[in-house]
């Protein structure tokens, strides 16, 4: 079975549920990308959505949408989106094959393209 672009864990699609129900203007879902910043080099970004953006590689699981930059799909082939909260934080996670390093800090990440004939298989049974 081929990699899924990305896939969330319980937490994610419950945290954007909240995020939905919570928001005082429309929101349809998350859109997922990446960054030129910090000692590593990149980070993941994440917005609200209100109207999909053509183009953006769609993910839907267990009724939650999540949508990827184009540009970004190459580096975040087969990652899970978590949500993680303990005493001094939370936010969302990226748990990426794709991370070959990450800064001190936790700021920024390394990441390597992910194989384009993977990336075409997943992008097939999307």
């Amino acid at each position: 079975m081929p990699l899924k672009i990305m896939s969330l864990t319980d937490a994610a699609v419950e945290r954007i549920n909240e995020i939905i129900e919570d928001s005082a203007t429309p929101v349809v879902g998350v859109r997922v990308g990446i960054k030129d910043a910090g000692c590593a080099g990149q980070s993941y970004t994440l917005a609200y959505v209100s109207e999909p953006v053509k183009g953006d590689d769609h993910i839907e699981e267990k009724g939650v949408h999540v949508y990827v930059e184009p540009k970004a799909t190459l580096f975040l082939l087969g990652t899970v989106m978590d949500f993680e909260e303990d005493i001094l934080k939370s936010g969302f996670t990226f748990k990426n094959p794709n991370q070959t390093g990450e800064c001190g800090c936790g700021e920024s990440v390394q990441l390597k393209p992910a194989d384009l004939k993977a990336l075409a298989e997943a992008r097939a049974h999307a």
